[in-house]
């Protein structure tokens, strides 16, 4: 049996993988049409102008839903190994919506391009980012007061050191971008997409985008701990039927059919 048939651990290999290649492709299309410039655009400037922002926004949607399925997965594998530590639960809890707010950003991104729905395009980098972040964060509490009773001190270390990647890049990201949008610089940044070393700002764009970018792949690292971990967990699914026909009748006792929710086949 391959590593990744092993439990769910194809879930966030596929969440890393097909993300790593939206940005990928959309990159390279991009690049080919000359619509951004090869250093280190925006990730979402990859993704402004047709047709890469079809391909942009079709694959991100699909790795919002990998995300769900994947934050989901780990909530239930921590309830699990957790069921009566009442501060892990709350914090668990806490986790699945920081997840799902992320996820729910990933799609409005991928959605609304920033040329056209700026603010809207901010709000969902802010959710994707923010609440992606703070997730990192609890998880990475979560493996503290879980260790060594359920794994051993080398994923906390790992995940403190992945979180710490992702602070130093959303804090760069943040202070560049706050100052490259401060009206200091023009007010045509938003719409631009092609930069020239002497034009106003550049050093702060390409520290900007720098970070960006940083910011995705410490995003990466952070979901590619999982794969050992859903190594170890399977999920059911149960159908419970009220009857043997579909008609308006009294309810009788049935069998119940228990299945994998995904196959080992897979």
């Amino acid at each position: 049996m391959w590593w990744f048939q092993q439990g769910l651990s194809f879930l966030p290999s596929a969440l890393v993988i097909w993300t790593a290649a939206a940005f990928i492709f959309s990159y390279i299309t991009a690049i080919t049409l000359h619509h951004v410039d090869p250093a280190l655009p925006y990730i979402s400037d990859t993704g402004t102008v047709a047709p890469e922002k079809c391909l942009f926004g079709a694959m991100l949607n699909i790795a919002a839903v990998l995300c769900i399925a994947t934050i989901y997965v780990r909530y239930k594998q921590v309830h699990a190994l957790n069921p009566e530590e009442s501060r892990i639960i709350k914090l668990n809890k806490a986790g699945l919506v920081l997840g799902l707010l992320s996820c729910f950003g990933l799609s409005v991104v991928a959605n609304f391009q920033k040329t056209a729905f700026f603010v809207v395009h901010v709000c969902g980098a802010v959710l994707t980012f923010g609440m992606g972040s703070l997730y990192m964060f609890v998880q990475t509490i979560l493996s503290y007061q879980m260790q060594p009773k359920i794994h051993g001190k080398q994923v906390f270390w790992i995940r403190l050191l992945v979180v710490i990647w992702c602070g130093v890049s959303a804090f760069s990201m943040l202070t560049c971008s706050s100052l490259l949008y401060s009206g200091n610089f023009g007010t045509d940044i938003v719409q631009k997409l092609h930069w020239n070393p002497e034009d106003r700002g550049y050093v702060l764009h390409m520290i900007t985008t720098a970070a960006e970018w940083s910011m995705s792949f410490s995003f990466f690292g952070f979901f590619l701990t999982y794969i050992r971990d859903f190594q170890k967990i399977s999920l059911r699914v149960e159908a419970n039927l009220h009857g043997l026909t579909l008609y308006d009748t009294a309810p009788c006792p049935v069998n119940n059919e228990r299945t994998r929710l995904l196959s080992r086949d897979l």
